[in-house]
């Protein structure tokens, strides 16, 4: 008879060893990982320009500069001058030239004149008064109703030319264009969170390039974000356009989400390249700009508007006789229906005629929170901006405070600006001073004796050199902008005397 020999166990291995192997394969997938980003990054493989922006996406994206057939200069693309006034600069940048590319939308344009009255020329001017021996290039790139998601493939292009600083002003078109957030608010937090980390690398763009080619093959939908045209197509540029909008919390809160992420896209492309960037806080017309589209509450009953409607009728009957009761009225209005923004408004007035600087201000602030027609950018914008600036360590100017400090009774309005949001020429030095004072603070710049003399002969210099049509079309367009205005915000009697 035969015995087969007991079969021998097999040691499995120890707790140490079983952990030293699980670390050995990690390793090996990471260097594998970091292998092949930089075989992308040498070839210049899948970078991630296209598809790192989770909310939207474009149809397709025009450089905004070209090179002239000689090849020594870079200009703004005659295809793009709709949204943008001409700018040029030097192909090969000098060994003592500084150059500053300032992003942003029709306030860095400098409408409604141009830029050659935009702060983006006055800095220019004040920074070759402050250090003459170094060459300056500050180069405008603000586009007529950009948001901040067009700013970033022109912070993408810009980085190519050499850039020592960029300078981001944003916030007062986020709202112009329709698109949807569906897509994010059914995506979970942290999905989305994993989304922006890893678009970041090259290996998952080429990746998730490669699924969404198997996708569309198969029949399948392989991109979840609405797709904006290559320029602006904004709502109000359409018969009815101001129709279109309607009070959406929800789609109000993806606007500012939105806008959070592109700030912070903004900021990490361009450290990631190695170059500084400071923010610009935008101005807004709180005293002397009614809102723009107003509706009530849908809680109200029929006789709430009722009380509502006849509160108001008998206010606006006393705004030239007796100021003090019409503001009693009117804030028994707004504690019917706290969401109509012209009666906030209208109540902003009351106690600005009153001189209650504090009441009025508060009151000019809920106007704008609840304008169902944002054109100038809201609390929650701001809160995103600031927040953004500290958590980043990123310099701001704010615009804002800085004109609204000049302004008779602290509360900005038609002094400084030439309507909801455009500063003056004289404002617009103004800012221009205070970035080339914070450029200082940091090192960009050194100011030199005497350079505040030196600054305003050039700024006074280069003024009177304008041609008077340069005037006359930025009155023209000005007119054109306020009579928009008034045809589409709501009807105010006016409130000339105080008693």
């Amino acid at each position: 008879m035969i015995t087969l020999a007991a079969t021998q166990p097999v040691h499995s291995l120890s707790p140490t060893r079983r952990l030293l192997f699980r670390f050995s394969a990690v390793l090996l997938g990471l260097s594998l990982f970091v292998v092949t980003e930089g075989v992308c990054i040498i070839f210049d493989w899948g970078r991630p320009t296209d598809f790192d922006d989770p909310f939207v996406g474009f149809s397709k994206i025009y450089p905004l500069f070209v090179l002239n057939d000689r090849g020594d200069t870079y200009f703004i693309s005659k295809s793009r001058l709709w949204f943008f006034y001409p700018e040029m600069f030097p192909s090969k940048k000098g060994t003592n030239t500084f150059r500053v590319f300032v992003l942003g939308g029709s306030t860095v344009a400098g409408e409604p004149y141009g830029n050659k009255t935009s702060f983006t020329t006055w800095l220019e001017l004040g920074l070759r008064a402050a250090e003459p021996e170094r060459d300056w290039d500050v180069i405008n790139c603000g586009g007529i109703s950009y948001a901040s998601y067009r700013l970033i493939p022109i912070l993408q292009e810009t980085l190519n030319y050499q850039p020592d600083l960029f300078i981001i002003t944003t916030g007062h078109n986020e709202f112009l264009e329709d698109r949807t957030y569906d897509h994010i608010k059914h995506t979970p937090a942290v999905v989305v969170a994993m989304e922006q980390t890893l678009g970041r690398f090259r290996t998952f763009t080429l990746l998730r390039i490669a699924v969404r080619k198997l996708m569309r093959q198969g029949g399948g939908k392989d991109d979840r974000r609405p797709i904006l045209n290559a320029e602006v197509t904004a709502r109000l540029d359409f018969r009815g356009g101001m129709d279109l909008y309607h009070r959406d919390v929800k789609w109000r809160d993806g606007v500012v989400a939105h806008f959070e992420h592109n700030l912070r896209r903004l900021v990490r492309i361009a450290r990631n390249a190695g170059i500084p960037v400071l923010l610009v806080h935008e101005s807004s017309n709180l005293r002397d700009s009614p809102s723009f589209k107003s509706e009530h509450a849908a809680r109200l009953s029929e006789d709430d508007l009722h009380r509502f409607d006849s509160l108001i009728k008998e206010a606006r009957s006393l705004y030239r006789t007796d100021l003090r009761h019409a503001a009693e009225l009117l804030e028994q209005a707004v504690k019917i229906d706290g969401e109509y923004a012209l009666t906030w408004y209208e109540l902003g007035k009351c106690y600005d005629g009153l001189h209650d600087v504090k009441r009025a201000r508060s009151a000019f602030l809920m106007a704008r929170e609840h304008d169902i027609c944002p054109l100038r950018v809201i609390q929650p914008l701001e809160e995103k901006l600031f927040r953004v600036a500290r958590e980043t360590g990123v310099p701001l100017v704010d615009m804002h405070t800085l004109l609204e400090a000049k302004s008779p009774g602290g509360i900005l309005g038609d002094d400084w600006l030439v309507d909801h949001i455009h500063p003056s020429i004289e404002g617009h030095q103004l800012v221009a001073d205070a970035i080339l004072e914070e450029m200082a603070r940091y090192g960009w710049v050194s100011l030199r004796d005497g350079w505040q003399d030196r600054k305003q002969t050039a700024y006074d210099r280069h003024f009177t050199s304008l041609p008077m049509e340069y005037f006359i079309r930025g009155q023209q367009t000005l007119e054109r902008h306020r009579r928009w205005a008034r045809d589409s915000s709501e009807e105010l009697p006016g409130t000339t005397n105080s008693h």
